[in-house]
């Protein structure tokens, strides 16, 4: 697997410091983890730079696939994910292609928002892929397994986990959340309906809540996409994106719950546009500093100078909690976070 020293340093000559965007290149949807002793954010590919990163090789039925009408072009391209790692979060190192639809023979296209965990020495990634606009056609939310953290994952069961719509929700946008008891969630859903699934212990299968319901409805007000879900001193937070996502207007709110399925009472909106920085900020994920109260959030953001969609950036910044549990509003910045080095502290 390539990897690719993309440092600050090297790359643009600036300080031995984070600054914003943290890597080159049109990414959004970042999902920043702990893996051991190095952080690693898997993002969404959102467009091509002046180098084009394309997959190589499509089977016919992939090709097939990718004759239905996509709602934007963009998305014919998005068929892999590239990864990067820092012991920092300032220092960063691409992989590249750590899955790619040669490895998953039901995506063919929109292939988006990686969530990544670790079970057993084994990394599961969730994935969704080819959009579906209903029931009839092919796609949904997959999960694939690497030795790695790196890849190459490859495709763990052969066909969608989730390949249909439940309470409304388009099968878009997972995360996997592994809650203090070892029970790991799904959460997930676009088209502005949230739902909360139960993994079971492979990690490759649902299994039924106690009441044996299989698809938990959980869609705070104002839900869009982008589910996250963390949890801190027993409270529970449920975070979302708002707005829509080619506009200035996204934005990320969230709730606090007594459990991982609610109920969850809305708080507010966290992270939006600063029109001294960037527009169109949202659908993050958050990490926390092993054996710390250290918190940082990981979003996308749009430059002031583009109207593109897609062209989306990657920052870091961090996030801070009130004393009452509350979630103070992130400040975004073009400088980043000083360096925060990792000892080996095991996954998140």
């Amino acid at each position: 697997m390539k990897s690719v020293l993309v440092a600050a340093t090297l790359v643009w000559g600036g300080p031995a410091a984070a600054e914003n965007p943290v890597v080159p290149g049109w990414y959004a949807d970042p999902e920043i983890r702990v893996f051991g002793d190095r952080y690693w954010i898997y993002p969404t590919y959102s467009d091509h730079t002046e180098t084009p990163d394309v997959s190589e090789h499509f089977s016919e039925k992939q090709q097939e696939l990718r004759k239905q009408q996509a709602l934007r072009p963009s998305y014919y391209i998005q068929t892999f994910f590239n990864a990067f790692s820092s012991p920092d979060l300032v220092n960063w190192t691409k992989h590249s292609h750590v899955l790619d639809v040669e490895n998953v023979e039901w995506a063919a296209y929109a292939v988006w928002a990686p969530s990544a965990i670790e079970k057993d020495g084994k990394y599961y990634l969730f994935f969704g892929a080819n959009d579906i606009q209903s029931d009839d056609q092919l796609g949904g939310i997959g999960v694939a397994v690497s030795d790695s953290p790196a890849g190459p994952f490859k495709d763990a069961i052969g066909k969608p986990l989730i390949g249909k719509f439940h309470n409304g929700a388009q099968p878009i946008d997972q995360f996997v959340f592994r809650d203090k008891d070892g029970q790991h969630y799904l959460y997930y859903g676009g088209w502005k309906h949230c739902n909360v699934v139960r993994l079971g212990d492979d990690l490759t299968s649902i299994v039924p809540f106690e009441d044996g319901t299989m698809f938990k409805e959980i869609t705070p007000p104002g839900y869009v996409e982008g589910s996250f879900m963390v949890e801190r001193n027993g409270i529970y937070y449920l975070m979302w994106s708002e707005g829509g996502w080619t506009g200035p207007d996204y934005r990320v709110a969230y709730a606090m719950g007594p459990s991982p399925t609610g109920p969850f009472e809305p708080k507010g909106v966290i992270l939006e546009q600063d029109f001294s920085i960037a527009r169109g900020a949202g659908h993050h994920s958050m990490v926390n500093v092993p054996g710390t109260d250290e918190w940082y959030i990981a979003y996308h953001r749009r430059p002031l100078d583009t109207d593109r969609g897609e062209h989306r950036q990657i920052a870091i910044d961090r996030m801070y909690f009130n004393e009452d549990g509350t979630i103070r509003p992130v400040v975004m910045t073009n400088e980043g976070v000083d360096p925060r080095p990792l000892a080996a502290a095991g996954s998140n």
